[in-house]
């Protein structure tokens, strides 16, 4: 049975979660980053300085991650950013590198784990956002990138449901990170997300009992 799981963005608060919620289930993870490594050291094998917006570069970090732990069961695609800009006032620059950050890094992930992940069935989670689904103010760009998350994974679960791969996504609201706490400091953080409490959901869909469910974008919001 394959266990070897891939996670893009592996560096990020998010991405150390869901390693280590994934590596407690017993799945090998290769975590994926542009940074060199992740903050706190995490278990599994770590390729950094990965720019995964590169086609080329994204095949060569999958082939290496195959051929060190085996044949891929899941690609966890979490590698993304965030800028708040209105549209009348921001930078049209914006809105292609939140594209290229949030969307392409996951199109070129997904194409290189694809022939792993046909052979014997696997999964993909990609993590979208809930502002995908309505979009608040200075959001515009953000939440385009991630609605196209979105779409990705409703596409793509069609297009491979008869290869045996499944493909689902998560749209949290405001996750707990030191960052977001940073940005708004005086909100009321229990309120938010926590990045374990993502990583558990990711880990149900890739588990067995998630088996019959494909093409879902399942919203995470806690209490916002």
């Amino acid at each position: 049975m394959k266990n070897h799981v891939i996670v893009t963005g592996a560096a990020g608060v998010l991405g150390q979660a869901v390693t280590d919620v994934l590596t407690q289930a017993g799945y090998a993870v290769t975590g994926i980053d542009r940074a060199e490594g992740p903050a706190i050291a995490t278990e599994g094998t770590y390729l950094g300085g990965v720019d995964l917006a590169d086609p080329g570069a994204t095949v060569a970090a999958v082939d290496q991650a195959i051929r060190t732990n085996g044949a891929l069961a899941a690609l966890v695609n979490v590698a993304g950013t965030f800028r708040w800009e209105t549209v009348a006032d921001g930078d049209v620059a914006t809105w292609a590198m939140l594209f290229d950050i949030n969307l392409r890094t996951a199109v070129n992930a997904v194409r290189a784990a694809l022939p792993s992940l046909r052979q014997g069935g696997g999964a993909v989670v990609n993590i979208g956002a809930a502002s995908a689904i309505k979009a608040g103010a200075g959001m515009g760009a953000y939440a385009a990138s991630k609605a196209g998350i979105a779409k990705l994974t409703e596409a793509l679960s069609e297009e491979e449901k008869d290869n045996g791969v499944r493909v689902n996504a998560v749209l949290p609201s405001i996750i707990d990170t030191p960052a977001n706490r940073a940005d708004m400091d005086g909100a009321d953080f229990s309120r938010w997300v926590s990045p374990a409490q993502v990583a558990s959901i990711i880990a149900f869909l890739l588990s067995e009992d998630a088996i019959a469910v494909t093409g879902a974008c399942i919203p995470v919001t806690g209490r916002c």
